[in-house]
């Protein structure tokens, strides 16, 4: 049986490792924390459960579809409820809440600028059309070739490669806070909407038209879903076990060094960090430079909060955005001139709201993350300036006291994603999909190198996000399937 080592379990590697195992690979997983789950793992303290990663459920055709392929469903692992509303921004003078439907998105529209409804509608219409083309066509393309994007569907939209979000948005609507709420979305996708290319306005449509989502229990009954089917398939799945090295011999992988054991591969697959993955490599075998990737657009890091609230907190929903303070002013603190922003925008989440088994009774939980640039100076003293900051913020913008009803809180960021996930500049998100950095532009799902050596997750193609990593993890055990029957 051929053997296929798997370095990191996140999304990407879950992913891989249920493909290879149903086509009857033998396939182990080495992880080198505790749990699996890599940055998508969970904290439970003191009856609260944090997902201290990714905490959107976006785009739930994916996740069908990747339940479908293995003959199972979403519901046969975790319950899922549509958030309504879908969360609320939070601006200097008025509030913003998306609703479950396009029609009550419309309304609230209306409300801050008259006949706006009419070019979203139309916005939203073109999106869906782009979520088509990118969802089953370009995203389940292997980045090989520039040709893999030429279709009569992207020809006719090539302009949109070269345009951006952000001229698209502020074409058809005038108003800042619609503008703000338009390009929200694609911050997902790691880079300012000024330098996204419009095409990407399917994540409008992913959010509009396909709306926000809780798995009860929170993000991690995911990957608990995708392991128990990986284990299933016959997956071994090892924790606390550090990959030092990639060995190759006569220019192919023959396997790893696990906790200074030499374990026996006739296939390697990474989807731990990419940068990180290249240097349990010898310099020769290794694709890109350090001058590479430090020329590369990095999605944000971030300061992350994990907080228990002894009661139940007013004003706000399951997903909070504060862009109460100016948003290209933040954007230019993360990408144009890394720095700690002055004024920052904040993001926060509780669970608890819509799941009660997530926080004891009548107590919350709050997830409070705040973008900055990557590789940024990383101390106890500025974790602290800056939650008092959007503490102060949060109180006066939801009209409440919270800060002596703080049972606990802990704090995760720049340092923490290098020694927990060895992320290149403790990056949080991965690559950023600008222009120039996008399919067959990212790095390569296969080693140019290594025979035999096969890479995955959010540094390489599709790109950043969940959806995109699953299916990152599908198209990298394609190429081990179509390299294997060659």
């Amino acid at each position: 049986m051929t053997k296929v080592s798997i370095i990191g379990s996140g999304f990407s590697s879950l992913s891989a490792a249920c493909y290879l195992a149903k086509e009857g690979y033998e396939v182990s997983i080495y992880e080198k924390n505790d749990t699996v789950g890599g940055r998508a793992r969970q904290i439970k303290k003191e009856g609260f459960t944090f997902d201290i990663g990714p905490s959107w459920y976006w785009m739930p055709d994916i996740f069908e579809k990747f339940f479908n392929d293995f003959g199972k469903s979403t519901k046969d692992f975790y319950k899922l409820d549509k958030l309504s509303p879908a969360y609320k921004i939070f601006f200097s003078d008025d509030e913003i809440t998306i609703g479950d439907t396009m029609d009550k998105i419309c309304d609230e529209f209306e409300r801050i600028e008259t006949g706006s409804s009419k070019p979203l509608r139309k916005f939203i219409s073109q999106a869906q059309e782009n979520y088509d083309i990118a969802i089953n066509k370009i995203v389940l393309k292997p980045g090989l070739s520039p040709l893999e994007l030429i279709t009569k569907d992207t020809v006719t939209r090539i302009d949109q490669f070269f345009k951006t979000i952000s001229s698209q948005v502020r074409k058809n609507f005038k108003n800042p806070k619609l503008i703000s709420t338009l390009e929200f979305p694609v911050l997902f996708l790691g880079a300012k909407p000024s330098k996204t290319p419009s095409f990407y306005s399917f994540m409008n449509f992913a959010d509009f038209g396909l709306g926000t989502w809780h798995p009860k229990g929170g993000m991690y009954e995911v990957i608990k879903a995708m392991r128990d089917l990986a284990k299933s398939l016959g997956v071994t799945i090892n924790t606390n076990a550090a990959v030092e090295e990639i060995n190759v011999l006569e220019g192919r992988t023959n396997g790893i060094v696990v906790n200074g054991e030499t374990i026996i591969s006739d296939y390697v697959l990474s989807g731990a960090d990419y940068c990180h993955s290249e240097t349990l490599l010898k310099p020769e075998f290794r694709q890109y430079s350090d001058a590479y990737w430090n020329k590369k657009i990095f999605a944000p890091s971030s300061l992350l909060f994990y907080v228990g609230f002894d009661k139940k907190l007013s004003n706000v929903e399951h997903h909070n955005l504060f862009f109460d303070t100016d948003f290209e002013a933040h954007a230019e603190d993360i990408y144009d001139n890394p720095k700690w922003p002055e004024k920052p925008l904040f993001y926060v989440n509780f669970p608890s709201i819509t799941d009660v088994t997530m926080a004891p009774n009548n107590c919350e939980t709050g997830f409070f993350l705040i973008p900055i640039a990557p590789d940024l100076e990383d101390t106890e003293e500025l974790r602290q300036q800056y939650f008092d900051i959007i503490i102060d913020r949060f109180e006066r913008k939801t009209a409440q006291k919270v800060r002596d009803n703080i049972i606990f809180k802990e704090s995760f960021c720049v340092k923490d994603f290098k020694k927990e996930y060895n992320s290149y500049k403790g990056n949080a998100y991965g690559m950023a999909n600008t222009l120039m950095q996008t399919a067959f532009l990212r790095p390569n799902l296969k080693s140019k190198k290594v025979k035999n050596l096969y890479f995955t997750g959010q540094l390489t193609v599709p790109g950043p996000g969940v959806p995109p990593s699953i299916i990152s993890g599908k198209l990298a055990a394609d190429l081990i399937k179509k390299h294997q029957s060659n």
